[in-house]
């Protein structure tokens, strides 16, 4: 069973005890930037913070949120979207920061995450593709796809190939939301250090808090065009059900979590241990 979220059915954030403290940054034009770092493994060590970073796009970082950025001292950058994507919101990022472009649903157009600004602006599309309880249903293929569509296995062994070596951190990890392609790339690593699920779990809900408050406008002018906003809370937000269905693709096709990153990704037993040794503190 899964502990109780931080994040409440209303986008609040509630208070649990015994329960790792949010590490968001609060910058402006990045909202669900957090640092993946903070919680606690089973073996009582806790992850190390400003390792890794995770986002939504970066398209509109400019002026003071650029500079507050840059202070963060990232070195690497893993953008998980679609060329699509990338063309329509390019990132933005300070000098001398290397930008890695993994499209983890490279050929998967209609997958839910990519469809979801596309039809924030079209309320009778979104009601044909997300009404009627789809939207759930298709999050739930869409994460299915993360853990075992073969651009997947690709984008995820490459970042996390990547961020096993010293010379590429601190990094970030996004997609357009961060909280679906990113969601699963914390979730992953962040069981695979021995954070307990129900920890993990509180994690990625937390995007939803995030993000409701974020796009509060985008489901106002929804509202106005005709639309019923809350036909978008689970497609902006985020559902148990989400990470529980990649969750279920793991188990399914290689067992465990070390079964995705050994057989799924074909990542040897170093860049774990490299993984391990980097972002847990020592006992």
């Amino acid at each position: 069973m899964w502990g109780t979220p931080l994040c409440t059915p209303d986008g609040e954030i509630a208070t649990v005890p015994d329960r790792p403290a949010s590490s968001l940054i609060e910058i402006a034009s990045v909202p669900n930037l957090r640092d993946v770092g903070g919680h606690r493994a089973a073996d009582g060590r806790l992850v190390r913070r400003q390792l890794l970073f995770r986002s939504t796009e970066l398209s509109k970082l400019q002026g003071a949120d650029l500079d507050r950025f840059a202070a963060l001292g990232i070195r690497s950058v893993y953008d998980l979207r679609t060329e699509a994507e990338r063309v329509a919101q390019p990132d933005r990022l300070p000098p001398g920061t290397d930008l890695v472009a993994l499209d983890v649903l490279r050929a998967r157009t209609g997958a839910a995450p990519v469809l979801l600004l596309q039809l924030l602006s079209d309320p009778r599309a979104a009601a044909e593709v997300f009404g009627g309880g789809k939207a759930v249903t298709l999050f739930e293929q869409a994460y299915r796809g993360i853990v075992s569509l073969p651009s997947a296995l690709d984008g995820y062994r490459r970042l996390f190939s990547d961020i096993a070596d010293p010379g590429k951190r601190p990094a970030l990890v996004h997609c357009t939301t961060g909280k679906d392609r990113t969601g699963w790339a914390a979730a992953a690593l962040l069981l695979l250090l021995g954070v307990a699920d129900d920890d993990v779990m509180d994690d990625f809900l937390l995007s939803g808090c995030y993000l409701l408050a974020a796009y509060q406008p985008v489901l106002d002018r929804f509202r106005a065009l005709g639309g019923d906003p809350e036909m978008l809370t689970p497609v902006i937000g985020v559902r148990p059900q989400y990470l529980e269905a990649a969750l279920d693709e793991v188990r399914t096709r290689y067992g465990t979590i070390e079964g995705y990153f050994g057989v799924g990704l074909g990542l040897d037993a170093t860049v774990v241990e490299a993984l391990r040794t980097a972002f847990l503190e020592t006992a």
